[in-house]
C-alpha cells in the first residue's frame, strides 16, 4: 500500500484512540511523558508492520515508545437518535 494510504489509516486510528482516551482517561496515566505512542492494529498486518518498523527506528535512536496493540475496531455507528422521517406533501 502507498504511504498515503497508510497515513490515512493511521489518521483514522489515531482519532479513534483519542476518542478512547476521552472515554477512559485512566489510560493516559499509563503513558509516560515525552514518549511516542505507536498504534499496532492486529487486524491490519500491513499497517502493523509499517508502524512497527517506524517504531524500531525511533527505539534505535533512544526514544521512549509505548505500543498500543489494537485487536479490532467496532463498526462505525451513527450518533443520530430516533430520527423522524417525514414526507413533505404539496398543498
Amino acid at each position: 500500500m502507498r504511504k498515503r494510504g497508510l497515513a490515512y489509516k493511521n489518521l483514522v486510528l489515531g482519532v479513534e484512540f483519542d476518542k478512547y482516551l476521552l472515554e477512559h482517561p485512566e489510560i493516559v496515566d499509563r503513558i509516560p511523558n515525552r514518549s511516542t505512542v505507536v498504534l499496532l492494529p492486529e487486524y491490519d498486518q500491513e499497517l502493523y508492520e509499517a508502524n512497527l518498523k517506524l517504531a524500531e527506528k525511533r527505539i534505535a535512536k533512544g526514544e521512549k515508545i509505548v505500543f498500543v496493540r489494537i485487536q479490532k475496531l467496532a463498526p462505525l455507528k451513527s450518533r443520530i437518535i430516533r430520527p423522524r422521517i417525514e414526507l413533505a406533501e404539496s398543498a
